[in-house]
């Protein structure tokens, strides 16, 4: 059981329908979820178990259609698309699969995208040392390779400090030996600024490095797991 005091996100009943050609799409089935201050937890499940709407909900990005989504004393379920966004802004740093880097810029600037409207930031320079990048600050995204791109755009997500590390596939674009480079690099982050931190990941094999696991299936949470100890991404078998 979490405390309450330490808890960042709370879910209850939380559903969401979509509506398609073939009819209504049930993605959420009524989840209930608690997210303690600086936990790492790791999410499995197959494409369209509803991991990813999930994500999504508790990070501002889209709306459940019933059920309730709270961050901390925000209850995340009555807020407008504007409340949604300064929620974004103030708490939240996502890392997805693609980079979604700016080409004309370099990984400083791309960084200072963010730091420039974040309420307490650290600097580009702070955020590009803690992903292990000082020396390639001023190349611009092309002159880097694919697992440099993705530490970039972690050290965009970092730079506002936020509460809250929300991360999509992020190494679902690289390679085994990239990948674990990545999430040292999530892992460090999650250590060293205390964000609680959720991974969404089609490789089970990551499991090891979380606190806690959840799999997703059918719209649902159908197993938890508590990692007695946790693995180093270096020490997982791939």
């Amino acid at each position: 059981m979490i405390n309450e005091p330490d808890i960042v996100f709370r879910t209850k009943g939380l559903t969401k329908s979509y509506r398609s050609a073939a009819g209504e799409v049930q993605a959420l089935r009524g989840v209930d979820f608690q997210a303690a201050r600086g936990e790492f937890i790791v999410i499995l499940g197959p494409s369209g178990s509803g991991k990813s709407t999930f994500l999504n909900i508790v990070g501002g990005l889209d709306t459940a259609t019933s059920g309730e989504a709270w961050f901390k004393d925000h209850r995340l379920t009555a807020l407008d698309a504007r409340g949604l966004t300064q929620y974004r802004r103030d708490h939240v740093g996502f890392v997805f699969q693609f980079y979604n880097l700016v080409p004309s810029l370099t990984a400083r600037e791309n960084v200072a995208l963010v730091t420039e409207i974040a309420r307490n930031p650290m600097s580009p320079e702070a955020a590009l040392a803690l992903v292990g990048l000082t020396d390639r600050a001023d190349h611009f995204p092309a002159q880097l390779s694919g697992g440099e791109q993705q530490r970039v755009a972690i050290a965009r997500a970092i730079a506002k400090n936020p509460d809250v590390l929300l991360c999509d596939e992020p190494t679902g674009a690289l390679d085994s030996a990239t990948g674990i480079r990545v999430l040292e690099v999530l892992t460090e982050v999650n250590r060293r600024i205390g964000a609680t931190t959720l991974v969404i990941t089609h490789n089970a094999a990551i499991r090891d490095i979380a606190d806690r696991v959840l799999r997703f299936a059918d719209g649902r949470i159908v197993e938890e797991t508590v990692n007695a100890s946790r693995k180093a991404p270096a020490d997982v078998s791939w």
